[in-house]
């Protein structure tokens, strides 16, 4: 009975405080039953949360660019990864050199939690500095000092800052160009360095197999063309990769080709026949406001994870850094194919397969199904974001999710996933068409992969094969990637 009344005291008091006083005597209560927290009270998760929100910040501020936050995204959890190993007794950091395994009196939970969130600080005002606010104040409720930029290695304090220092300072002329310092690039980070110039500009198309730029329209109503975004990301240095092009795929199908003509007959069949599910599928992985792009997504798909089986602190740093060197390594992988092919999307596919023909498609967010032209046929996307601005061979979505779902089955050891969300259809394409709210069931890692792949070609951006190429590409990257991690882990896989 007094245990019983012990319990509900600290309940109560939990309840009464305030957040900050929630989160000491949470820790207090912790240390009193020797609990470790789990889920989304692990410090882990918590900094997999902010990340999320700087990306959908990012994406706010600079427009769509999935290639820039995939590096991001992977070099936080990098940075994370490597100050966790020092208080692990087997693990490897992949940058942090002259810095010793602390004694094993020291491997406790606090330090981590230190070592880690110094790191993610350190990290996250480097690639997402526009926050930085954000992360001062997570530091200040964690009870942590944001301005103790220590590099003592023999404090967790000085192992996290010395963590994102080696990540930063290796990583600064890694080919993505960052700082705007590559040659030619007049000081503008992520400037294109490679002199890549489309083939069809966005008024004519000279050549159907290659890729043409499309215009967009911004928020005052005027056309503009947003121009290839990082045409040169192929040169960027992977995590984990040998080489960009160690995985690259063959040939996309070509004009003439039997397959072709079939699968861009799938494009117009499949938006066609589009059903409210249909519609909240191609809508929530095409991820609109708040977006995170894809390395956000399956990093939140992570934290699904981790909140369904209870993860520990050890258990999310070691999950997120393998889940996102998989997006990272993928975008680089991806964007090889894409820029050594060239290749067009549906959107001019369709134009040139159907030209003069009479097709049933959609109109447009004010018109909905209805019949047109082939040459007046059009992704199933509003004007704002009409069509994605680089070659289309393979998908970006489905080489990250193919890759992200297979190293999230690999981590947990099954295919199961779980995750339902619900949706209203439309939301986000075509608001004054609105259905009735509709709930997309993922059961397994696998069939989440296909499910995000085949809505690119139900959206209209992909033919099958740039979605099939790219499943196959991402899951070879992931177990490519798996046995690095293993071997960092000081483990040995299948």
């Amino acid at each position: 009975m007094k245990i019983n009344i012990i319990v509900l005291f600290f309940c109560s008091l939990f309840y009464i405080l305030p957040i900050s006083a929630r989160e000491v005597n949470r820790k207090q209560l912790n240390i009193a039953t020797k609990v470790e927290p789990k889920g989304k009270d692990n410090v882990a998760y918590q900094w997999g949360y902010i990340a999320l929100e700087a990306t959908a910040n990012d994406t706010d501020r600079f427009k769509p660019r999935p290639t820039i936050t995939s590096r991001y995204l992977a070099l936080i959890f990098t940075a994370i990864f490597d100050a966790w190993t020092r208080f692990d007794e087997n693990a490897t950091p992949v940058y942090l050199k002259e810095v010793e395994r602390r004694p094993k009196s020291e491997m406790t939970l606090k330090n981590k939690e230190i070592a880690i969130s110094y790191a993610a600080y350190g990290a996250l005002r480097e690639y997402y500095f526009s926050d930085s606010t954000m992360f001062k104040n997570k530091m200040l409720a964690l009870g942590l000092d944001p301005d103790n930029t220590s590099i003592n290695p023999n404090t967790p304090e000085g192992i996290g800052n010395l963590a994102a220092q080696w990540v930063i300072n290796i990583r600064k002329n890694d080919g993505s160009n960052q700082y705007g310092e590559v040659p030619g690039s007049n000081g503008q980070p992520y400037f294109d360095y490679s002199g890549y110039t489309p083939v069809n500009d966005v008024d004519t198309n000279i050549d159907i197999n290659r890729w043409q730029p499309k215009y967009f329209i911004d928020e005052n109503g005027s056309k503009y063309d947003p121009g290839c975004l990082t045409p040169y990301w192929q040169e960027v240095q992977p995590l984990f990769l040998e080489s960009a092009n160690q995985f690259r795929p063959g040939p996309p199908p070509m004009i003439g080709s039997e397959q072709l003509e079939k699968e861009v007959k799938q494009v117009i069949d499949l938006q066609t026949t589009l059903t409210p599910e249909n519609k909240a599928l191609v809508e929530f992985m095409r991820d609109g406001p708040k977006s995170v792009q894809q390395a956000g997504h399956w990093l939140k798909f992570a934290q699904d994870v981790s909140l369904r089986d209870e993860h520990t602190l050890d258990q999310d740093v070691k999950m997120y850094f393998l889940v996102e060197s998989v997006a990272m390594d993928g975008f680089i992988a991806c964007w090889d194919s894409k820029m050594f092919y060239d290749f067009a999307r549906p959107y001019a596919l369709v134009h040139k397969y159907y030209q003069d023909q009479v097709i049933y498609a959609w109109g447009g967010p004010e018109s909905g199904m209805v019949q047109m032209k082939g040459e007046e046929w059009r992704p199933y996307s509003p004007d704002s974001f009409l069509c994605p601005p680089f070659p289309s061979y393979v998908s970006g979505h489905s080489t990250i999710s193919g890759g992200c779902a297979e190293a999230l089955k690999l981590f947990t050891g099954a295919e199961e996933f779980g995750v339902e969300v619900e949706l209203i259809p439309g939301a986000l394409t075509e608001p004054k068409n609105l259905g009735k709210p509709v709930v997309l069931k993922f059961p397994t890692f696998t069939q989440t992969a296909e499910m995000a792949g085949i809505s690119r070609v139900m959206g209209g951006y992909h033919i099958q094969a740039d979605n099939l190429e790219g499943l196959e590409l991402g899951r070879k990257i992931a177990h490519h990637n798996y046995k690095k991690y293993l071997k960092l882990l000081g483990e040995t896989g299948n």
